[in-house]
């Protein structure tokens, strides 16, 4: 570890502002749709979820269409840290708590079970997606956190995990306690996409990349509709991350959660393995590879708040390049970016059939920052359901699922929403109160009725979008670490120029006129 806090020789400016997986894999391109076509079952979403699916389903015969918004390997998979494991912080005291121990083995045993798929997958693979096997750690500081590590460790080994318990791990000097599982696994998630569906591709699925699906139309079939055509299919998959279908309510059962990452560069790396910290604010550490001058690549995650909400993302930013200071003799930031996860109400994802109303419409979400397992396992749940075959962990994922605890949290969130709503109404800043915004600063501004999000980039350029969430009318607020426009409400994400980024809005926001009251940009004063 090292209190190195030295500037680096890449700060934060110069950094790359994508994640890691940008750099290492690049597939093929796949057509537009451009016609209307038929399938057995249309997949929305080519994310790790929706490709298994497509991937199981196709390999079984069915005649399967991929829909996918922008390219395979551009979305919420591709800003993970890529960690396939099934020790997902202190997750499986909490559900013997909210449910019991046979719901915690079946999370358990999904997971694991994805753990072995994934390693299948990547073995069968043309190109090298960087699988390799090795440890995970949740651990925490606090001499008074260490019954909670107890406890989880005990709730993990009656789950069915080989868990230990330790004292000591290589990244922490602080620690006081932590559950380890061994065999865990680490890969390249972008990869992985281009691998899933090029296999989906040569088991006779397709895949259309750059067609945004803006419609439903439940029915017998159903209809799909994009931009660009309407896939007719007798089944559909959601698999969008979150549901941009939504006919279960689940914008008001799960909470958007932002979490950072910053690849750095380090002179000395740490154990491989995957490290954890469940405390607030969380700490995740994975290595990642070498860079350009074979100089070890350290991903280092947190930082994690509500969509929407928690402050400055830039100041967020620096917070998280600190830690790794602590951590780390850094040597420089290599890149930085940001992903969104959403978190039930009651820690489980929701992985089958949409809705007691939606006949033939499948859901996968909820998957609350373990995707990598939690998005091959609920794949893998609607590929069986459709194909009427049993899946064992179909009823732990069951989407459809009621508790009193959660309702309580589902009314407690939800009053949150309102409360946000209103408030933003109310409060956001009228134009007049705003007259000229610096290079690189943007906000919210409103005259009447009218509610403006206007940006200055860097070259002094003004870009002006409505600052009303087309999903459901909520007001977005500046990311000035990301330069994005996010929904605090149900966790829309738009980029400044006002492109959906993360749903569940499947429009843009519309461009707005410059108003005189917005200002020029401020003079210099050299």
């Amino acid at each position: 570890m090292s209190s190195n806090n030295s500037p680096t020789e890449r700060d934060e400016s110069t950094a790359e502002r994508d994640a890691y997986w940008f750099r290492t894999a690049s597939g093929p391109p796949y057509d537009p749709l451009e016609t209307d076509v038929r399938a057995d079952v249309a997949v929305v979403g080519a994310g790790i979820a929706g490709l298994t699916a497509a991937l199981e389903l196709a390999e079984a015969g069915r005649d399967v269409a991929v829909i996918e918004r922008d390219r395979v390997g551009e979305g919420v998979t591709a800003r993970s840290s890529a960690k396939v494991t099934s020790l997902h912080g202190f997750r499986y005291a909490s559900l013997v708590e909210e449910f019991d121990e046979e719901t915690a083995r079946g999370y358990a045993a999904a997971n694991e079970a994805a753990v072995d798929y994934v390693e299948r997958r990547c073995e069968a693979a043309d190109a090298d997606v960087g699988f390799r096997r090795l440890p995970a750690y949740s651990y925490v500081e606090d001499d008074s956190e260490r019954e909670t590590v107890e406890s989880e460790f005990e709730a993990a080994r009656r789950a069915g995990l080989s868990a230990s318990l330790v004292e000591e791990i290589p990244v922490s000097e602080d620690a006081v306690g932590a559950v380890r599982v061994d065999d865990q696994a680490q890969f390249d998630p972008r990869a992985y996409l281009f691998a899933l569906a090029e296999a989906v591709d040569d088991a006779g699925g397709v895949v259309f990349e750059r067609t945004r699906a803006t419609d439903l139309d439940a029915g017998e079939p159903h209809r799909v509709r994009t931009e660009r055509g309407n896939v007719v299919a007798d089944d559909v998959v959601v698999a969008t991350h979150f549901p941009v279908f939504d006919r279960g309510g689940y914008f008001a059962r799960q909470t958007p959660k932002h979490s950072l990452v910053v690849g750095v560069r380090v002179a000395d790396p740490p154990t491989e393995a995957h490290f954890y910290r469940e405390s607030e604010p969380y700490l995740s550490i994975r290595s990642a590879g070498a860079s350009a001058d074979d100089e070890p690549i350290v991903l280092v995650g947190g930082q994690s708040h509500q969509t929407g909400k928690g402050g400055s993302v830039r100041e967020r930013y620096e917070r998280l390049e600190r830690q790794a200071r602590e951590h780390f003799d850094v040597e420089s930031v290599e890149c930085r970016w940001s992903t969104q996860d959403f978190t039930p109400i009651d820690d489980l994802p929701y992985a089958g059939e949409m809705g007691p109303v939606s006949d033939g419409v499948y859901v996968a979400t909820g998957f609350d920052g373990w995707g990598m397992t939690n998005g091959t396992a609920a794949g893998r749940i609607i590929a069986d359901l459709i194909r009427d075959e049993p899946n064992p962990h179909a009823d732990v994922f069951d989407p459809n699922r009621f508790s009193l605890s959660a309702a309580g949290d589902f009314a407690k969130e939800n009053a949150e929403v309102a409360k946000s709503f209103a408030g933003d109404w109310v409060t956001k800043p009228r134009a007049e109160e705003v007259r000229n915004l610096d290079v690189d600063e943007a906000t919210v501004l409103r005259e009447g009725s009218d509610v403006r999000g206007v940006y200055r980039d860097d070259g002094g350029d003004v870009h002006a979008v409505s600052a009303v969430c087309p999903h459901m009318g909520c007001l977005v607020e500046w990311n000035d670490g990301d330069r994005t426009w996010d929904c605090p409400c149900h966790g829309s994400r738009f980029d400044y120029e006002g492109g959906v980024v993360d749903g569940p809005a499947v429009e843009d926001l519309p461009s707005a006129p410059e108003s005189e009251s917005d200002g020029s940009a401020p003079e210099s004063d050299d």
